[in-house]
């Protein structure tokens, strides 16, 4: 029977060399001179050295080893697994343009100073000098590429020439010595990241194939919820959930809006509040700073309410940097697991696109008013995900699995607790309430439009009206879910699911615990699936 710890610490150190963006996202700088090879050879590799570690960990006798182990054998199989799953089954490197665009390793680089600018440069010049050669290989691999990832991507990878030319020049002020070996090869990468783009868009001629259908189909996706859930909860009892709780909130939004607006407690009534908050809203020269404002407000709060331990890290909001845009409006990019140096978490915000109508725009910025950045804020930094990854950092174990097992239905899960838990606390008043109960209802229509997208061929105008009709969405947030839906495959469930999984665990708190003693103690273990959690917190099943 192998040992689990020396095990673990080589299957790590394996995904770790063979997958650059891994590296990069938990924080592990022994790569950061390189992209990642999806060259039919060294997918090969990959699948190879991933079945070799799902035989080993299947060796391992864990009825012997400590709790904390056997959760991490769990959750490095289940990993490894997925990645597996990943390559073989789904293989998007093959159809889906995203995956090769470098922008997130090169802006890894130039905006976390996690080390001196002469170190972080000649990086920088490995990754540059690599982009040739990973974007001939993309243009070998990609066929049948589905038009929506297209168009995302070409912007995307605008977006990533952009980058290297707002932001390389600042960098290249802090060492210029190294101005004669990085500025030729980012010349090289600008129009190779442009020419990339310019291929993309030529691909979408009125007369050019239209590409393969997004959807995956239910057989593949059902499995891949499978991998990214790693739950036993089945796509049917999911939708049935889902469905449930679509209604039930109906019926608190409802009574929330009487509170408000008066009169019986209705569809109308919800919609008349609504409008009535969407009325104070931000434009796109004052969202991100309304972002930072309530950044302050929630921090207060949750210090003054005792809902759980703060941290000292810092938390820098800014506007979404243009090669992320497309996907979702808001996201929090934080330091990895692995990462040793003191740099910020990003909270970032993209504003609405400026080839949208003026309609439109209103339409967007009604949605993410006032009363909604409180809550996006809660969701995205405090408590959300920028306090719960800051505490899972400081996580330690008896090897790295829990840094490479960030569990997104956990992640998101809590996210979407401390939503709830900060406007039951009062944070915002009604208005926050409201808009709470919104997210609610939008969180669950997520998972819905997940499924139903994929697997039961849902048309674009009934996807618009259950967003619009059920979740009161305005139609430009309805818009973007739409794109978001086809772009991406099962994490828009792990919202639901994750939320009422740790919320559930939270219901769990023993008695004479403080609810800050319970939240810190949820929060001391990583970011595990959350099947794991009641076993960690010493909880019986």
């Amino acid at each position: 029977m192998p040992p689990f710890v020396p095990l673990a610490e080589r299957i790590v150190d394996a995904m770790l060399a063979s997958d650059p963006r891994l590296a990069s996202d938990v924080g592990e700088h022994a790569y950061d001179d390189r992209l990642p090879d999806w060259s039919a050879d060294a997918v090969a590799g990959r699948v190879t050295m991933l079945r070799e570690a799902a035989h080993a960990l299947a060796e391992v006798e864990t009825e012997e080893l400590p709790t904390a182990e056997r959760v991490d054998h769990a959750v490095l199989s289940a990993v490894v697994e997925r990645e597996l799953f990943e390559l073989t089954e789904v293989r998007s490197h093959e159809w889906n343009p995203m995956v090769h665009n470098p922008a997130q390793l090169l802006h890894a680089l130039l905006a976390r100073p996690f080390a001196p600018a002469d170190v972080r440069l000649t990086s920088l010049a490995g990754r540059l000098a690599a982009v040739p050669d990973a974007l001939a290989t993309a243009r070998a691999l990609l066929a049948d590429v589905p038009r929506i990832h297209a168009e995302t991507a070409a912007g995307q990878y605008d977006g990533a020439a952009a980058l290297l030319r707002n932001q390389l020049p600042a960098l290249l002020a802090e060492a210029p010595g190294l101005r004669r070996s990085v500025e030729p090869v980012a010349e090289v990468a600008i129009r190779e990241l442009t020419g990339f783009a310019e291929r993309l868009r030529a691909g979408l001629r009125d007369d050019a194939e239209p590409g393969r259908d997004p959807r995956l189909g239910r057989r593949l996706w059902e499995a891949r919820l499978w991998h990214t859930l790693d739950t036993e909860l089945s796509a049917g009892e999911v939708l049935d959930r889902a469905w449930a709780n679509l209604d039930r909130v109906t019926e608190e939004i409802r009574a929330a809006a009487v509170e408000l607006v008066g009169g019986p407690a209705s569809d109308d009534a919800v919609r008349q509040a609504l409008r009535l908050l969407a009325d104070e809203h931000p434009d796109a020269t004052s969202i991100v700073p309304l972002a930072r404002q309530t950044l302050d407000e929630a921090t207060d709060f949750v210090a003054d309410a005792e809902l759980v331990s703060l941290v000292d890290d810092p938390c820098v909001i800014r506007e979404m940097p243009e090669h992320d845009r497309g996907v979702a409006v808001a996201y929090c990019d934080p330091p990895g697991p692995l990462e040793t140096a003191d740099v910020p978490t990003f909270y970032c915000i993209a504003p609405a696109p400026v080839d949208w109508s003026a309609a439109r725009v209103e339409s967007f910025y009604r949605e993410y008013n006032n009363h909604m950045i409180r809550n996006l804020t809660v969701h995205e930094a405090m408590p959300g995900h920028f306090l719960q990854l800051a505490h899972a950092r400081r996580y330690r174990g008896s090897s790295r699995v829990r840094a490479l097992g960030h569990s997104g239905p956990f992640v998101e899960g809590w996210a979407v607790y401390a939503e709830q838990v900060m406007a039951e606390r009062g944070f915002g008043g009604l208005a926050v309430r409201l808009q709470q109960l919104k997210m609610q209802l939008r969180m669950t229509i997520n998972a819905l439009l997940d499924q139903l997208v994929h697997c039961e061929g849902m048309t674009e105008a009934d996807g618009m009206a259950l967003m619009t009709g059920r979740g009161f969405q305005e139609e430009g947030e309805a818009a973007g879910k739409w794109r978001r839906a086809l772009l991406t495959s099962t994490q828009l469930s792990t919202y639901f699911v994750g939320y009422t999984q740790v919320a559930e665990i939270a219901a769990r708190r023993p008695g004479g615990v403080s609810i800050r003693e319970w939240h810190d103690a949820m929060l001391a273990h990583g970011s595990p699936p959350p099947r794991h959690l009641p076993v960690l917190l010493g909880l019986t099943a």
